[in-house]
């Protein structure tokens, strides 16, 4: 129980920290927000709890066709902020999310990369 606490309590750390920064800098916080921090940690917390090798190249490999289809969501949501408010823009920009995440699951299919 004390190793899950720990865990939690740097991941929240780092997360403040990233909130925090873009508080006093755009730019600098969004540098550190997409940095792969989320990953990092989670490739380093698979490592020190010995997780096969397999296990953890898979959790890499698998995050980077993930990430692709989150990338429109980022060019939306500063449009439809400026349009429809802070929540509408979150909620559209999920469903755009999630609809481009379907999509490149089957474009990705054909050549042997199953996300879904």
């Amino acid at each position: 129980m004390p190793w899950i606490i720990t865990k939690y309590l740097i991941t929240a750390a780092i997360v403040v920290a990233v909130s925090e920064l873009a508080k006093r800098s755009d730019r600098l916080g969004a540098l550190l927000a997409s940095l792969p921090l989320v990953t990092l940690l989670a490739l380093t917390w698979l490592h020190i709890e010995k997780q096969p090798t397999s296990k953890i190249s898979n959790h890499a490999w698998y995050t980077f066709w993930y990430v692709v289809p989150t990338l429109p969501m980022f060019l939306a949501f500063p449009r439809l902020l400026e349009r429809f408010g802070f929540w509408p823009a979150l909620g559209l920009s999920a469903l755009i999310t999630v609809t481009s995440f379907g999509l490149f699951a089957i474009a990705v299919r054909p050549f042997g990369i199953k996300l879904l």
